[in-house]
């Protein structure tokens, strides 16, 4: 990518918001006290919090840029509390309100790794893309989840056709080996190439299931290794992750990297890979102070 250039149509602006679409649901995550032991109890701590991809990375965000959450959740008490909670973290919402609420089984294991038990439930369910969730916005972000099994898929792809003729720009998290396997390599390209992302985020092992040309740039992450930033196929910068200890649990690291990569380049007018470097170190530190709390 050459100095200065762009990764989409349109430079956002100094207010431009933040559009994030995909899973509102609450997480049930279970820490286990020492390894798993099948078919007996095990020791463990449990939590509850809010949880979806896309609602983590719009309250992570929420706090740097003007950020809006799209999304659905049952009309029930545990969809209340998840849209309030987003709210009360100073993101805009747009939910509708249908189904039963979705929820993810985190089991945590002693080096932090999780291990998901992903139930969407009203999350798939979001329905046909509405022009108006795009109002004011300079970024959609598209968490992969987005484009699995039901009616959500719809709504992602025709707000990703509806940002690009805005000249709104887009990027898309890959979310989950489990789902690219899940829909099969071929499928999901297809589906990302329907997105049409500028920018591709990935981890290590979501990244070897794609070409490296995936997106004009695609940054690669490795956890407490350097970050990867690739334009147009080729490697031009890595980018030290800060030290955190030891981790807990990594569960929403990645969506803290998304919120403080995306808040970052929301302020660039162009972006070069200096600018690139910049919110990748801007992710890093979001995804740290995430960490640091767990």
């Amino acid at each position: 990518m050459s100095a200065g250039a762009d990764v989409g149509p349109g430079a956002p602006g100094a207010d431009g918001v933040l559009v994030v679409v995909g899973d509102l649901v609450e997480d049930v995550v279970v820490r286990l006290a020492g390894p798993l032991r099948h078919a007996t109890d095990n020791a463990a701590a449990i939590i509850r919090r809010r949880g979806g991809s896309a609602a983590n990375t719009a309250a992570a965000a929420a706090p740097l840029v003007p950020t809006r959450f799209v999304g659905c959740v049952g009309p029930d008490a545990a969809g209340d509390a998840l849209v309030a909670g987003l709210a009360a973290a100073g993101v805009e919402t747009r939910v509708a309100r249908r189904g039963t609420t979705g929820a993810v089984v985190c089991l945590v294991d002693a080096a932090g790794e999780r291990t998901m038990f992903p139930d969407r439930g009203a999350s798939a369910q979001l329905g046909p893309a509405e022009p108006a969730w795009l109002d004011g916005a300079a970024w959609l972000h598209v968490p992969a989840y987005g484009l699995g099994a039901g009616r959500t898929r719809e709504a992602v792809l025709g707000l990703a056709a509806l940002a690009r003729g805005r000249g709104v720009r887009v990027s898309l998290d890959a979310s989950s080996t489990g789902l690219i396997e899940e829909l099969g390599r071929a499928s999901f390209l297809r589906l990302v190439r329907e997105v049409a992302p500028a920018v591709v985020l990935a981890n290590a092992d979501e990244a070897a299931l794609l070409p490296p040309d995936v997106a004009p740039v695609m940054v690669v992450k490795r956890g407490p290794d350097p970050a990867e930033v690739v334009c147009d196929g080729a490697r031009v910068a890595r980018v030290a992750a800060m030290s955190v200890g030891q981790v807990a649990d990594t569960t929403g690291a990645g969506d803290a990297f998304a919120a403080g990569f995306l808040a970052s380049l929301l302020r660039c007018p162009t972006t070069d890979v200096t600018d690139l470097v910049r919110a990748c170190e801007a992710g890093h530190r979001a995804a740290a102070e995430l960490l640091r709390t767990r």
